[in-house]
C-alpha cells in the first residue's frame, strides 16, 4: 500500500535520508509535502525531484526568494504557514518531523488532529510536550513512531514483548567527542573540536548537544514518554561504537539489543515501513569482520546534564520545556562563540532555577513557557558576557 508522505526539515541530515529512503521504494512512497527552514538550493532540486503538491520555507527572507523564482506546479508557501500546511495536508498519511527544536510542536499536534501518523524525529516534541502529544495521540488512536536511532532500538526491542517481563530500557551513547577528556578541559571545548562526532554526521546543534550528553538526556524523556516508562527504569551506557543502538533488560536479566551500522536510514526506513520489513541498499553489519564493542559508564560528574535531566524528567510539569529551550538557546549562543561550551549547563541551570510556579499544562501555556525560557537564557547570557 502506497505511503504519502509529509517531511518536515527535508534538507537537514534526517530529511534527506528520509528521501533516500523515498528514492529506494518508489512503488511504496509518494512525497506530498517538502518544508525546510532556509536552504532555497536544496529544497527546489528537491521539489523538482519529488513533485510535491506542497513546498515551503519557513525563513521569511528565503521563501520570498524561492515564491519569485519558482514557477512550477507545487505550491509554495511559507513562515510557521508552511509547516501547520504540510502537517495537515489532507493527502498526507504520515508527517516526518524532522526539524529541530520545539519548532516542531504545533505542527505535530496538528498533525495529531488530522489522524495523520507521525514519524518523530524532532524530540523536543515530546520532552517539552509530553503529556499534550501523548494524550492526543491517544484521544485520536494516532501511532508514533520514533526515527531516533535509540527509541527504534527499543521499539523493536519491545516488539512482541509482554511489557510486565521488561525490567528497564538501556539507552546507548556514543560518548560524543568529548569523552575521554580530561575533566578540567571540557568546559572551554571550543565549537569545533565538539562538532567531530567520532560516529554520526548530523546537525551542529544536535552534535553539540551529543557533546555535552544534554541530547542523552533529551533521549531519556522521549524514551520516557514515548514506552511509558518511568526513570527509575531508564539506564544510560556509553558505547563509542555506535553498533548497539539501545537495549532493554528483561526481568530475568536477559538482555535484547538492536544491532547497526550508525547509518540513519535504517530506524528511518523502519518507522516509514513499520510493520514491514524491506531491503535497503546501504552498508551492513558484517559479523565475518573483526568487531569490537565496548560498554562503559557515564560520566556524570563531568558531563552533568545527564544527571540533571533525570531529575527535569522526574519532576515533570513545565521543567523538561524549560530544560530544552535554555538549553537550546545556550547551544546556539555557544555556536556563535558568545559563551563557553561550560555555560550551556549553567545557563540551563539558572534558567530552571528562576521558574515560578507553574499553569495548567496546555499548548498555549506550553509555547508560553517555551518563549519564557529562551527570553531569560538570553537575558543571562547577555549578562554574563558584559
Amino acid at each position: 500500500m502506497m505511503k504519502h508522505i509529509s517531511l518536515l526539515g527535508s534538507t537537514g541530515s534526517i530529511g534527506t535520508q528520509t528521501l533516500d529512503v523515498c528514492r529506494q521504494h518508489p512503488d511504496m512512497f509518494t512525497v506530498e509535502a517538502l518544508v525546510a527552514h532556509r536552504n532555497i538550493d536544496l529544497l527546489e532540486a528537491q521539489i523538482k525531484e519529488f513533485q510535491p503538491k506542497v513546498a515551503g520555507l519557513v525563513d521569511p527572507d528565503a521563501y520570498k526568494l524561492l515564491k519569485a523564482r519558482y514557477s512550477g506546479p507545487t505550491q509554495i508557501l511559507g513562515g510557521k504557514e508552511a509547516l501547520i500546511a504540510g502537517a495537515t495536508l489532507p493527502e498526507a498519511t504520515m508527517v516526518i518531523t524532522a526539524i529541530v527544536g520545539a519548532a516542531g510542536i504545533e505542527p505535530t499536534v496538528e498533525a495529531i488532529k488530522c489522524k495523520k501518523t507521525i514519524g518523530l524525529a524532532n524530540k523536543e516534541t515530546l520532552v517539552a510536550g509530553g503529556p499534550l502529544i501523548t494524550a492526543l495521540a491517544t484521544e485520536h488512536n494516532v501511532d508514533i513512531l520514533p526515527i531516533d536511532s535509540e527509541h527504534s532500538a527499543i521499539f523493536q526491542c519491545l516488539e512482541g514483548q509482554d511489557r510486565e517481563n521488561v525490567e528497564r530500557l538501556i539507552i546507548t551513547a556514543s560518548g560524543g567527542p568529548l569523552r575521554t577528556w580530561d575533566a578540567a578541559k571540557i568546559p572551554g571545548a571550543t565549537a569545533a573540536e565538539c562538532l567531530r562526532h567520532p560516529t554520526w554526521n548530523m546537525g551542529n546543534k544536535i552534535t553539540i548537544d551529543s557533546a555535552s550528553l544534554f541530547n542523552k538526556g533529551l533521549e531519556v524523556i522521549e524514551a520516557h514518554w514515548l514506552f511509558d516508562f518511568d526513570f527509575d527504569h531508564i539506564g544510560v551506557v556509553v558505547h563509542p561504537q555506535s553498533i548497539v543502538h539501545s537495549m532493554i533488560q528483561m526481568k530475568d536479566g536477559a538482555m535484547l539489543a538492536q544491532l547497526g551500522n550508525p547509518d540513519m536510514r535504517e530506524p528511518i526506513q523502519y518507522a516509514m515501513t513499520y510493520p514491514q520489513r524491506v531491503p535497503l541498499h546501504m552498508d551492513h553489519l558484517d559479523f565475518s569482520k573483526l568487531l569490537t564493542l565496548e560498554f562503559m559508564p557515564p560520566r556524570y560528574d563531568d558531563f552533568p546534564a545527564l544527571k540533571l535531566a533525570f531529575e527535569v524528567g522526574a519532576a515533570g510539569g513545565f521543567k523538561p520545556a524549560v530544560f530544552n529551550a535554555a538549553n537550546e538557546t545556550a547551544v546556539y549562543a555557544f555556536l556563535d562563540d558568545t559563551i563557553r561550551f561550560g555555560d550551556i549547563y549553567k545557563t540551563v541551570s539558572a534558567v530552571l532555577e528562576a521558574m515560578g510556579s507553574e499553569d495548567d499544562f496546555t499548548l498555549d501555556n506550553l509555547l508560553a513557557i517555551d518563549q519564557w525560557a529562551r527570553h531569560k537564557a538570553t537575558e543571562i547570557i547577555t549578562k554574563g558576557t558584559r
